[in-house]
């Protein structure tokens, strides 16, 4: 793999699960990392980790599906870096039910942080991106936002809408360098999946040719590759990490 050295990655949600594995890899590879999310004291243990191994990381406060909060994160990544070369938009929200037991809140709220969090950060770094005629943006979508699921309504059409994001920006940028790719996470061992029963857990592996769940670092590898000159040609793409659970 390719180094990152020299690169500047900027990751929401960063404070856990897949995005806190994503600055572990990329910082592995060798990247500066801006860590961003809202809770700033688990930002500061992952930015630690990351300094403790070597690697230079600075946390942010944000909150992605607030426009001057990007922004203001945004401004304070470029004063300590000089430039963001790298974007993994990964923050992202549940709010589970049935759709005719759904609130309006609830399907606002998990449209606007998992979807229009991309857009306002995307939006934010961008320019930064097409000055230096180099970028690599990265969206976290999910096996749910190309198959659908059961009281996921709002979660899933945000991520569905998250890879047709991903394709139209492939296409305004592409002239500039900029790589624009999802990664579709399939059933992955984090916080969120702890509290599920021994029982679901066996149903749902069931599902899965591998036969297991996938891990954090095994999704934030798939961003490295995606992150890395390896994946220069690669652009408009959905790459899938769900074990087989969805294929074609």
């Amino acid at each position: 793999m390719p180094g990152l050295t020299g690169r500047v990655a900027l990751i929401t949600g960063a404070s856990q699960g897949i995005g806190r594995a994503c600055a572990l890899a990329l910082a592995e590879s060798g990247a500066h990392i801006g860590l961003a999310a809202r809770n700033q004291e688990k930002l500061a243990a992952v930015a630690k980790e990351i300094e403790d191994k070597g690697g230079q990381a600075g946390a942010f406060a944000m909150d992605v599906s607030n426009e001057d909060s990007v922004k203001a994160a945004v401004k304070s990544a470029l004063e300590r870096f000089g430039k963001i070369d790298i974007l993994v938009n990964n923050a992202g929200i549940t709010k589970d039910t049935l759709l005719m037991r759904m609130k309006r809140a609830d399907w606002d709220s998990v449209l606007q942080t998992n979807l229009g969090g991309a857009f306002f950060c995307t939006q934010a770094v961008i320019s930064s991106m097409l000055k230096q005629r180099w970028g690599r943006i990265i969206n976290v979508s999910s096996v749910f936002g190309q198959m659908g699921q059961v009281g996921q309504a709002n979660y899933a059409a945000s991520k569905a809408g998250l890879i047709g994001f991903t394709m139209s920006m492939a296409r305004e940028v592409a002239s500039r360098n900029i790589t624009v790719n999802a990664v579709a996470p399939g059933y992955i061992e984090t916080a969120m999946t702890e509290g599920l029963s021994q029982e679901l857990k066996s149903k749902v592996n069931e599902m899965i040719p591998l036969g297991r769940a996938g891990t954090d670092m095994e999704v934030a590898y798939a961003v490295r590759f995606l992150a890395s000159d390896e994946a220069s040609y690669i652009t408009g793409q959905v790459l899938k990490v769900n074990g087989g659970m969805l294929m074609g």
